[in-house]
């Protein structure tokens, strides 16, 4: 299944009243493993960001100035994101945005929540730990994910802690590599598994141990919506 981990910053929070993109950023996940390819862009959006705003994100209209519009970079992100599903942290928010831009195009661009499958993380995450606070800093310290880096917001920087997030929100492992001694690739920390290691012995579950086995996967696959990952393999 491929994954798009997906985060926007904006001039301001009410599409509705005329606020815009400035910024995309989009982690690839296939088969719950991030691949290394993402996309990012910074977006002129043709006025002025809100003070509010800056403050959030740190972006500047100056820093704006020589940046490509929507409508320059809409084909490169569609091609980045269509039939992907969408993994997004409050996802009307961005959503809206970026369906707002596809409408001013002017062009007859179907909204993204029709060309992708949309998962928000914010709606897992209050079903998971209802009553609790459930933004990104605090899932990032429920789950030990490093956001020392996150000074300020960012999309890019976003869609990865947010991909490190969802993976250990939904059972997921994201760092540990498991690799044979002629895999000499440098993209992770790797652990051998030592070649003269004794024999492993295998204990086979009893029907009583499956029966409760398969009752908490059902009341995991209620509770979380239908996903329940160990269910799907």
């Amino acid at each position: 299944m491929r994954q798009i981990v997906l985060d926007t910053e904006t001039t301001g929070l009410e599409p509705e009243q005329g606020h815009r993109v400035i910024e995309i950023g989009c982690v690839e996940i296939i088969d719950r493993r991030r691949t290394g390819k993402s996309y990012h862009q910074y977006i002129q959006p043709d006025r002025e960001i809100d003070d509010g705003a800056m403050e959030v994100h740190g972006i500047t209209n100056e820093f704006l100035v020589d940046k490509p519009r929507f409508s320059e970079i809409a084909q490169e992100f569609l091609d980045f994101v269509v039939g992907a599903e969408l993994v997004i942290h409050n996802a009307p928010f961005d959503v809206g945005f970026l369906n707002n831009e596809l409408m001013l195009l002017g062009e007859p661009v179907s909204p993204i929540d029709k060309q992708c499958e949309i998962l928000d993380t914010l709606v897992m995450a209050r079903r998971l730990h209802p009553g609790q606070r459930n933004s990104l800093d605090a899932l990032c310290k429920r789950y030990a994910i490093d956001n020392s880096q996150r000074e300020l917001h960012g999309a890019l920087l976003d869609a990865e802690i947010l991909s490190d997030v969802y993976l250990a929100m939904t059972g997921g492992q994201t760092t540990l590599l498991l690799v044979s001694q002629e895999d000499e690739r440098d993209d992770g920390q790797h652990y051998q598994l030592d070649q003269n290691r004794a024999q492993i012995k295998v204990i086979f579950a009893d029907e009583k141990e499956i029966k409760i086995h398969s009752d908490r996967l059902q009341a995991i696959n209620k509770l979380s919506s239908g996903a329940c990952v160990w269910l799907k393999a």
